[in-house]
């Protein structure tokens, strides 16, 4: 895929992999289409943006609200007549300890992982269906290859994500809409500096926008990266479960006393 000239729509681009992903595309001569919640930040990244020459439209919305997200596409193709690249860039997670969460908690951080790729995927499509062809880009995770300790309702967020991703390429395929789905590893970014969740084997930003930007240009349908990450989860999958799932309990922290009351009660 070349970009110059193109209308890409980047969903959660106020920071980390989608703020660099946006001004790496713009440089490019991409028609860039940035949102997510944060004003100040989307309206910092326009501004960087305009100053290098580049062309940026900012919309402040919600992605958990389908109403706001269809909006979102609508203003995009108003602007632009159309919508060549959909990149969606939104969710993740603290730590997530399921011994310690209700129903409620859990089903939130699902949502705030799965609603908002349904929310931005299906307005985009029907625009692509009716213009005859577009590219839907995902950041998913390595995560939803496997039921990760503390990443619980994440991890089953990004496989549902990902089936339902798998699902689209063959419903849409006779409209000339094609799909990539990107799988990172731990990535150095404002959202995780803070989440409690170890993170070997983490690479920066930066690096994890390169990987992107290859799986883009390249039509890559799956890519799962950095390379030992990736091999990692492969092996995974040819190991007996009962072995994986030893490996996976070693990793898991043990209850401080006051919590494991609570957990129990």
């Amino acid at each position: 895929m070349q970009f110059a000239g193109k209308v890409v729509l980047i969903v959660g681009a106020s920071s980390g992999m989608g703020r660099v992903l946006a001004l790496r595309l713009a440089s490019l001569g991409a028609k860039v289409v940035v949102t997510a919640r944060r004003v100040e930040q989307l309206e910092s990244l326009a501004a960087e943006i305009h100053s290098t020459g580049g062309e940026c439209l900012a919309i402040a919305a919600d992605a958990m609200d389908a109403e706001a997200a269809a909006h979102v596409v609508q203003n995009a193709v108003e602007r632009h007549g159309r919508l060549d690249l959909l990149y969606l860039n939104a969710g993740g997670a603290p730590a997530l300890d399921m011994r310690l969460m209700s129903a409620r908690e859990v089903n939130t951080y699902m949502r705030s992982n799965y609603d908002v790729v349904v929310n931005y995927l299906f307005p985009a499509l029907r625009q692509m269906v009716r213009q005859g062809g577009g590219h839907v880009g995902h950041t998913n995770s390595l995560a939803g290859f496997l039921g990760v300790p503390l990443q619980g309702p994440y991890s089953a967020a990004k496989g549902a994500a990902m089936l339902l991703i798998d699902t689209c390429r063959v419903e849409f395929a006779r409209y000339g809409i094609r799909f990539t789905a990107v799988y990172p590893g731990f990535v150095a970014t404002e959202a995780t500096a803070n989440d409690g969740m170890p993170a070997p084997l983490e690479i920066s930003t930066e690096k994890a926008v390169d990987h992107i930007m290859y799986a883009l240009t390249k039509g890559k349908s799956d890519y799962l990266f950095p390379f030992t990450m990736r091999w990692l989860i492969r092996l995974a999958h040819v190991l007996p479960k009962p072995v994986v799932l030893w490996i996976l309990r070693k990793t898991m922290p043990k209850l401080p006393e006051v919590e494991q009351a609570a957990a129990t009660n």
